[in-house]
């Protein structure tokens, strides 16, 4: 019954700035943590970044630095704010809902339809 919807997402060059949105539906969105997640053509999904519902955040190594997530509580939406990009940046990006601020994947219960990121050279 919620409902993730990604956008944002395109073709950039490496070294540009993208922006992720997420919008989720419901009235009970602050009540969840958020996370980004990624997957490559090829490869597994990894774990991009995370939010608890206190607004605290934690990083994959690969993206600490040039990646910010944040959340709109008033409009039911996460961001994922992606500077410097790189070409192993390239993937579909999907955003989830769960009630544990986590890394992991199995403790996501809500998932979106993801929105392509590609970077090129």
């Amino acid at each position: 019954q919620v409902q993730l919807v990604e956008s944002g997402g395109g073709l950039v060059q490496a070294g540009d700035s993208l922006r992720l949105s997420c919008a989720a539906s419901g009235r009970t969105f602050s009540r969840f943590s958020m996370g980004w997640f990624r997957q490559a053509p090829g490869k597994d999904r990894e774990f991009v970044a995370a939010i608890s519902v206190s607004g605290v955040s934690t990083y994959a190594d690969s993206v600490s630095g040039r990646f910010t997530i944040s959340r709109d509580n008033a409009k039911n939406t996460v961001y994922l704010q992606m500077n410097s990009l790189k070409p192993d940046d390239t993937a579909v990006y999907t955003c989830a809902a769960g009630e544990t601020y986590s890394r992991y994947t199995w403790h996501y219960a809500y998932w979106g339809q993801g929105t392509q990121v590609t970077v090129s050279s």
